[in-house]
């Protein structure tokens, strides 16, 4: 049996400029500091300009702690971040993105989109929490960019 991928949208307003707000996000190995349910980020590669292109990441994620490396797409720098699973533990795919809008007022329109296919299937009810927490890094985005 085919599992289908779950996937989210979010869309947030940031109260801060998008070059503020890419630095944030792009700013990786920081994001234990800002987001709650990363608990380590190691920087595996690099592109030729220096940004993370591949990062390891343990996550708290449905009472257990899960493994997941990501590939960096910067081809849309700065108006889209986008990442792609190369391996993980409980994750058959992880793809994502960032999307960044500068509006007329100095601040930032974000979308962020995800989509995450889980090894096991999981209880809907389950997922719908499981997707909030993740969704919930939009929200500590803004506070964290904000501040």
């Amino acid at each position: 049996m085919q599992t289908m991928a779950e996937t989210a949208t979010e869309t947030i307003t940031i109260a801060a400029p998008p070059d503020k707000v890419w630095e944030i996000a792009t700013d990786i190995e920081r994001y234990p500091v800002w987001t709650h349910d990363v608990k380590d980020v190691v920087v595996v590669s690099r592109d030729d300009e220096g940004r993370p292109s591949e990062v390891e990441f343990r996550t708290s994620a449905l009472g257990r702690s899960t493994h997941y490396t990501l590939a960096y797409d910067y081809s849309q720098a700065p108006g889209t971040l986008a990442w792609s699973m190369v391996k993980g533990d409980i994750q058959r795919s992880i793809d994502g993105a960032f999307i960044f809008e500068p509006l007329d007022d100095g601040s930032t329109h974000v979308q962020y989109d995800l989509a995450i296919e889980l090894v096991v299937p999981l209880p809907g009810f389950v997922k719908r929490r499981a997707e909030r927490r993740i969704l919930n890094a939009i929200k500590e985005l803004k506070s964290f960019a904000e501040a």
